[in-house]
């Protein structure tokens, strides 16, 4: 079963029709690649998937069960966009991280006990009790990765998540997104990073000409 089917999806800005696609679907276990121009419609696209602005949808499929235009930001955080300039609280890597977690019902050891698995899992151990405004910019990116993660959402939309970052921070980052999007989980991730765009992903399309389309590599 597919995790996100979407029928009829229509962007319009005024009187320019930024893209319509008749059809999008995303697999469970998928990490699928999204690539166009500058103003093609990127970023907007992953934020209507997120229920963070409107769009015309004749059908949105989540899980299994239809969802209302209206109803589709409170699937958050089962759904969760993170912006490539991710905002982070001025306290410590992993305060920020347990953020999401608060007011779950969770103990302390149990919270404890997943931001240490994400700290791991993002290479933070050594700044965990750094205040993120001492971070680096691939640092930062890979916090707002793990903040993402330790709410184990099903589905992962990633914003140029490697943009403004030198070499080594790109890869750093390419790796971590590289081990998503398995299991029942998918993440999506838009970008023109040229590394990132020649790794491996389930599936791969183009935004361009108002239009989706698979990309041919």
């Amino acid at each position: 079963m597919s995790l996100l089917e979407i029928r009829g999806l229509r962007k319009v800005y005024g009187q320019r029709l930024l893209f319509e696609i008749p059809g999008l679907t995303l697999e469970r276990g998928q990490s699928t690649l999204l690539v166009g121009t500058n103003g093609a419609g990127k970023t907007t696209l992953l934020r209507i998937l997120a229920g963070l602005e409107p769009a015309e949808i004749a059908e949105y499929v989540f899980d299994g069960r239809k969802i209302a235009v209206r109803e589709i930001s409170r699937l958050a955080p089962t759904v969760v966009y993170v912006h490539q300039h991710a905002y982070l609280f001025h306290s410590s890597v992993a305060a920020n991280i347990a953020y999401g977690l608060q007011g779950r019902g969770l103990s302390r050891a149990e919270i404890n006990a997943c931001v240490d698995a994400e700290i791991e899992w993002a290479g933070l151990r050594e700044v965990a009790q750094v205040p993120t405004q001492r971070l680096s910019g691939g640092e930062k990116q890979r916090v707002a990765l793990a903040r993402a993660r330790v709410l184990k959402p099903k589905l992962l939309l990633l914003d140029e998540p490697t943009a403004n970052l030198d070499v080594d921070a790109r890869r750093q980052v390419g790796d971590l997104i590289a081990h998503m999007g398995r299991g029942d989980d998918c993440v999506l991730v838009a970008t023109h990073d040229p590394e990132l765009i020649a790794r491996s992903w389930s599936a791969r399309y183009v935004l361009e000409n108002c239009a989706l389309a698979d990309l041919q590599m």
